[in-house]
């Protein structure tokens, strides 16, 4: 008899950590079950919120989804940031589950990854409305160049404009990066070291080569007595 129950023993405590774990096994997936039933709904929101905002016209004229279709990426950036907010909820959901089973560890990892995914949205936010600004700013100095008095050629004033834009949607990356702690003071001090070359070497150029064009500007604001 007592051998009977010696050999019995691990199936009662099987039987046991069953009857513990089967619970919270289907409270888990209820929850999983429910995050990806909210997550299907929030990116539908979201991305009909972005659209119905024009928020799809501001990446198109950015650049940003024409950056993602060469990248073979066949979604825009509103689809893109709709996807996060999904991805966002079904790992909160997961959390929620791996927490109810015990697993702590895993709890951590994913606690991480969520805590990633805002930062993301807000960067991917920041560089579009920064790439966006960067094209209205760049057009309006090489518009305002072309028809300032003394005339500017059109290829110097493309060239400033260019220049203008590409400045801003540096700064605009520069932010996207610190919003992610991606780089921290390395990538600040990198780009202001790099700055600085471009506004000297721009400053030399303007010297040698702009003389006479910045003499004609002066003396239209501020014409010498005669």
């Amino acid at each position: 008899m007592k051998d009977v129950d010696m050999m019995l023993e691990p199936l009662r405590a099987f039987v046991a950590q069953a009857s513990i774990l089967l619970p919270r096994a289907v409270l888990a997936l209820l929850v999983v079950l429910a995050g990806w039933l909210i997550a299907k709904v929030l990116r539908f929101v979201v991305a009909r919120a972005l659209r119905a905002v024009n928020f799809n016209v501001v990446t198109e004229r950015a650049g940003m989804d024409g950056f993602l279709r060469n990248g073979g990426i066949h979604a825009d950036t509103t689809a893109l940031l709709a996807l996060l907010a999904y991805w966002g909820v079904i790992l909160a959901a997961l959390i929620v589950a791996f927490n109810t089973l015990g697993l702590v560890y895993v709890t951590d990892l994913l606690t991480r990854l969520v805590a990633f995914v805002p930062r993301l949205m807000v960067a991917l936010l920041i560089l579009a409305f920064g790439a966006y600004f960067a094209r209205f700013v760049g057009g309006a100095i090489a518009a305002a160049l072309k028809g300032s008095e003394p005339h500017v050629p059109s290829g110097d004033a493309e060239v400033l404009g260019r220049l203008a834009q590409y400045a801003i949607v540096v700064f605009a990356a520069l932010i996207a990066l610190d919003t992610l702690n991606v780089g921290g003071d390395l990538i600040r001090e990198t780009f202001l070291i790099v700055l600085a070359g471009v506004v000297f070497a721009l400053a030399l150029a303007f010297g040698l080569g702009g003389k006479d064009w910045a003499a004609a500007v002066l003396e239209r604001l501020w014409p010498r007595r005669k």
